[in-house]
């Protein structure tokens, strides 16, 4: 009875080991074909160039090719759906994105799950906001500003790139935290929004620091801080948010998740090369330009980042009563 008892555990785990083999070869052997990366916004977009940035790194490394799937639309959701929904092979993934967790918090009915629907392969880049102002408004710190706008509420105009972008949520949080009252005036794109901001038709953005700082350097605008923890390299005598308004750190941020059920061979396989094409002096150079400074990460850390952004947003989201339109 010993012996059988013996033989049956002795079988058992070989025929465990016999059905994860499959699983370890298709990952050592991964990819095999063209990998497919879903970007949720058209072409020439911020995130798009990203994307492309890394695309070509990674099909360097990989040996076949990554190709970029612009399926933009509803503020990225359609791609993320198409991505959750793929199989969990690898050969589909999601260009990731600030906007991924925002939508989370914002829309009540997406037929997806950010969170749970989604396995994180690894963090790319991190983009600094910057807090800026029109210089007709009578503030040159954060504090003057946050005087200056509760002696005046809701009589400052708030630009951002449209319902639950990026900037509307830096924004959002900000009044939360300080209790300032702003008016919200979303646009339909980042630089029409900044374009009216020079132009004094609304008074302060928190935009990507990238896209204002030729405006800042000309003096047409004026960065009064910086949204992330620490000071950007490229406006070195601008403080940090948080420095005046303790726990404000915001940046916008790109990433690559699979289907949550992505063997985990693969996922790691594919973080190690995100992690290796970032050291790349190419990849390096081009996100600078963008403004943008390479943050690789872990799978299971960038995984407790995405939660705890998504976290952050449902209670900015809660707080402003804000709804998806």
């Amino acid at each position: 009875m010993i012996m059988h008892r013996r033989q049956f555990c002795c079988n058992a785990v070989s025929a465990a080991a016999m059905v994860a083999l499959p699983r370890a070869a298709a990952a050592l052997d991964y990819p095999t074909r063209p990998v497919r990366l879903v970007v949720g916004f058209p072409p020439g977009s911020s995130s798009d160039i990203v994307a492309r940035v890394m695309a070509q790194a990674l099909s360097e490394r990989l040996g076949h090719q990554v190709i970029v799937d612009n399926r933009s639309g509803a503020s990225g959701n359609i791609g993320a759906e198409l991505a959750a929904k793929a199989p969990a092979d690898g050969y589909t993934l999601l260009f990731a994105l600030s906007s991924n967790s925002i939508n989370a918090a914002l829309y009540d009915k997406l037929n997806f799950d950010f969170v749970r629907d989604f396995a994180p392969v690894g963090s790319i880049d991190r983009l600094p906001l910057v807090m800026e102002v029109n210089p007709s408004v009578p503030a040159n710190t954060v504090p003057e500003f946050i005087a200056y706008a509760k002696a005046n509420p809701g009589k400052i105009n708030m630009a951002s790139g449209g319902l639950g972008s990026p900037q509307h949520m830096a924004g959002e949080l900000f009044q939360m935290l300080t209790g300032v009252q702003m008016l919200h005036v979303p646009y339909k794109g980042a630089g029409l929004a900044l374009t009216d901001l020079v132009g004094g038709r609304v008074q302060v953005m928190f935009d990507v620091v990238a896209a204002s700082i030729g405006f800042i350097k000309a003096g047409k605008l004026r960065a009064l801080a910086i949204c992330s923890a620490g000071r950007a390299p490229v406006l070195p005598d601008v403080p940090p948010l948080a420095t005046y308004v303790p726990g404000f750190d915001v940046t916008a941020w790109h990433g690559i998740a699979a289907s949550a059920a992505t063997p985990r061979e693969i996922v790691d396989k594919l973080n190690a090369e995100i992690e290796a094409a970032l050291a790349m002096p190419a990849v390096i150079a081009a996100l600078k330009q963008l403004g943008a400074d390479p943050a690789p990460m872990p799978p299971a850390q960038f995984a407790t980042f995405i939660a705890e952004d998504t976290a952050r947003w449902k209670k900015v989201v809660a707080f402003a009563h804000i709804k998806a339109e």
